[in-house]
């Protein structure tokens, strides 16, 4: 199993360098960063740090959208990295949840990232695309050229897209039962359009957040440090039960009951801890989500995840155990997984 890293880019822009760099020392094969705009440090220069200060590591954002960059500049963005550093980026792309709505926009339709899939992965690999009737190629693409784009998805619309279309999945939550669904969506979507299900990489995102035991003490602290999770889910579950109502036999009951005491929601506080409006998560969610615990904990749910099919771990590290978190995953959860 991979392990990937999730951060924020909050300045100063050399902290996240550092944490990457922190990260491939303990065995983590993957960097990813939130993407937007309005919110955070622009992404992509710090890519560059990221690859000229490290030797294994991909880079990308969790996730991107089609919205705040024309797709050519996205497109060349990932070529140049690659071309710089050797094909070491991911493209994770979604409807862009937090990046649009803060921008005063809608969140973009599936329709408009599948086009964007296919305009994004084909310029980076040197291909032609097609940009709403004018035909490009970008003319120094070097032969052998990749880019991977993984899509991020919960809907049932969405899980048949990532199927039919990308590269990857991208699920942003470790629940056993959710993931074991979701993984079985896309697969099945997958074997429908005619492609190889085990040429979909499969990733989990989530909280991780280790202790040193399973005292109710700790693990009491651990929930209040990852409880803004539940919460940023909450959004996307917020728009499927818009869309397809509260107990649509479309949307798992799991994934849309504990939304239901939601009063909203402020981005000024996304994807952080004590976010106050993520009171409404119950422990129930945080345990399910999440992965929280001391080390043998860890171990035990990653090799549940690992045996539904998931191909990465992605930790999310936004709480005050930055260091502790990648530090205790280096020296004990990896060398369990992957021994």
């Amino acid at each position: 199993m991979d392990f990937g890293l999730v951060l924020q880019t909050d300045p100063p822009a050399s902290r996240v360098v550092s944490l990457m760099k922190r990260a491939e020392r303990n065995g983590f094969t993957y960097g990813w960063t939130f993407d937007s705009a309005v919110l955070w440090q622009e992404p992509f220069v710090i890519y560059s740090q990221i690859l000229a200060n490290t030797d294994r590591l991909t880079v990308g954002p969790m996730v991107t959208n089609p919205g705040t960059r024309t797709w050519e500049v996205t497109a060349s963005t990932f070529a140049t990295l690659n071309d710089m550093f050797g094909n070491r980026t991911v493209c994770g792309i979604g409807r862009g949840d937090s990046a649009m709505r803060v921008a005063g926009r809608k969140p973009n339709t599936l329709a408009r990232i599948s086009e964007c899939m296919k305009v994004v992965r084909a310029l980076a690999r040197g291909e032609e695309a097609d940009l709403g009737g004018t035909k490009i190629r970008f003319p120094w693409i070097k032969e052998g050229a990749e880019l991977p784009v993984w899509m991020a998805a919960y809907g049932p619309k969405a899980l048949r897209m990532t199927g039919e279309e990308a590269d990857g999945f991208i699920l942003q939550l470790s629940d056993l039962y959710l993931t074991e669904y979701m993984v079985k969506a896309v697969k099945d979507a997958a074997v429908a359009a005619g492609r190889d299900p085990s040429q979909v990489t499969i990733c989990v995102a989530a909280p991780a957040y280790v202790t040193e035991d399973d005292s109710p003490e700790a693990l009491a602290h651990a929930r209040e440090q990852c409880r803004w999770f539940g919460g940023m889910v909450g959004n996307h579950v917020a728009d499927l039960v818009a869309k397809y109502g509260a107990h649509s036999a479309q949307v798992p009951e799991e994934l849309t009951d504990y939304i239901q005491a939601r009063q909203g929601y402020d981005y000024a506080h996304h994807g952080r801890s004590g976010n106050p409006d993520t009171a409404f998560v119950p422990d129930e969610i945080v345990d399910r989500f999440c992965v929280i615990g001391p080390p043998e904990k860890h171990i035990e749910k990653l090799n549940a995840l690992r045996a539904l099919g998931v191909d990465q771990f992605a930790v999310y590290d936004m709480h005050d155990a930055q260091e502790a978190t990648i530090d205790a995953y280096g020296t004990q959860v990896i060398p369990a997984i992957n021994t």
